[in-house]
Parts: structure tokens; sequence; C-alpha cells
């Protein structure tokens, strides 16, 4: 039985671990070729590791040992050249492309607005937004040449589609995001093309699960584990759950990919365990 991606090429951003690993094992598992891309360095505004080689060969080994192929670069979103190396080189080898995930993102700092410097700012709106907007500009010519439509996911989140204090970077550009997809929806629905969001909610990846982020969660503790952290997390979820996995995530993702949703365009879809939906 022929997979719901089956035969599609995929070009994720952020590929090497956490969301972007899962989307990448997720599309592979239902037919779909690979080509990823991550920076593999760190971020000096963010206070958690980045991804490392390690971590991208981990990624690539899952996806071959379900029998796809995957054609990996190190390329920071920021740098528009080298995302389009990438997406090109992939293409050239891989014959296609049908499916954009725009999933790199960083949390950025956390601070009160007035507190907040420029640098950190202007990092996290570069990496979460121009980042999208830069992704899918270089991998929009090959869908519309390709000439079968295609699908572009944006990686926005909860955040983007509710208010949330002390994260004004992260949230501002992850509305954003919301934007930038309604408007690439209107623009590119004549080829076929069709262009949505994802919101997650709490997902368990190092951007939740650092320990600087459950120090500030828990400062009563002296090394608060995730567990300890979960029912501060949890109280912004609507659901009993403090966390969802990355796999949740993918799943939706896939659906937007797959021909299951071929008139879905211009939607922004929470995976948050109704956390947009409290009052």
């Amino acid at each position: 039985m022929a997979g719901r991606v089956e035969g599609k090429v995929a070009f994720i951003t952020g590929v090497a671990r956490g969301q972007g690993r899962a989307h990448a094992i997720r599309l592979a598992e239902e037919g779909a070729d690979i080509i990823g891309v991550d920076l593999l360095g760190e971020v000096d505004t963010v206070d958690y590791p980045m991804a490392t080689p390690d971590d991208l060969a981990e990624t690539t080994a899952a996806v071959a040992r379900l029998g796809r192929r995957i054609v990996t670069a190190v390329a920071d979103v920021r740098d528009e050249d080298a995302l389009r190396a990438a997406v090109d080189t992939g293409v050239a080898e891989l014959g296609r492309l049908d499916i954009v995930v725009a999933n790199a993102g960083i949390s950025g700092t956390a601070a009160a607005t007035d507190q907040l410097s420029l640098r950190a700012w202007q990092t996290v709106l570069d990496i979460d937004l121009t980042g999208c907007f830069l992704t899918a500009k270089v991998a929009l010519p090959h869908l519309v040449a390709g000439g079968r439509g295609g699908s572009v996911i944006l990686t926005s989140s909860m955040l983007g589609l509710k208010g949330q204090g002390w994260m004004a970077g992260y949230v501002s550009a992850k509305h954003g995001l919301v934007g930038l997809m309604r408007s690439l929806a209107n623009e590119f629905a004549h080829a076929l093309i069709r262009v949505n969001s994802v919101h997650p909610g709490n997902v368990r990846t190092p951007m939740i699960d650092n320990a600087s982020l459950r120090g500030m969660l828990r400062p009563d503790l002296e090394s608060p584990t995730i567990d300890d952290a979960a029912a501060v997390l949890g109280a912004l979820h609507l659901m009993p759950v403090p966390l969802i996995e990355a796999v949740d995530v993918a799943n939706a993702v896939l659906f937007l990919a797959s021909d299951e949703a071929r008139y879905i365009t211009g939607v922004a879809l929470p995976i948050d365990a109704g956390a947009t939906a409290k009052g």
C-alpha cells in the first residue's frame, strides 16, 4: 500500500532534532524523500544548546533506515544563499520538490520587554520569521516549476495565536508567521500550492526541556526536571497534558502535506491541547 506522500520530496529546516526530526521521520514513513538543513551552531542570545552534527547524523540514519533518501546541508535560515544552495542541490539529486516545512526556530530571550535587548529581539525575528520567509522564497520556484502544486507548512506556535508576557520577540515573530502564511496562500493558490501554519503547544523538545527554562519555571528547586516543571507548563493547556510529543505535530504536518488536505490553504492549525481555546 502506497504511503500518504509516496514519491514526494520534502524540504525541512531545523531537521537535526526535535520537531524537525519528527517531521522528517513521519514523512519518510509515508514515502517521502527528504532535503534537510540545520544550523549546527550556537546562537549567542539563546541560553540552551543548539543541535549538533551528531543530532543531524541521527536524523539521517533514521530516515535511511526507512528506505528513503535524504540530502542534508549545514545552513543558517538567515542566509538566503546557503538556503538556496541547499534546496537547489537537494532537488537536483532527488528530482523534485513537493513539500516545504519551514520549521527552524528559537525561543529567544525571556525578559520583560523594557529589558529586552535590540540584539535579542532582532535575532529571534531573523530566525523565526525572516528564516521562514527565506525558506519559502528559495523553495517556491521549485514548486511552481514542478507544475504539480505542493504544500508549504510554517511552524508557528500557540503563542502565534494568543498573548504571553516576557517573550515579546518570540510572540511577535510567531504572530507574524500567520500574516506571511496568509500572504503566500493568496499568492500561490493559482498554482495549486497550499500554504498553512501549525501552532504547537508545549512540545517535549530541547526548546522546552532545558536547564534554563526548567529553572525559570521552578526557581524553588535547585535542579528541576521536566517533570518538576510540568505543573507550570500544564497550566497553559486546556487538556490535562503538560507536554505533547513532537510526533503529534508531525502527524498534523503529514496531513497538511498529503492529498487529504488538497483543498486546505490559509489555515492556522493549533496542535496545542486546547491552549488557544482557553478564555
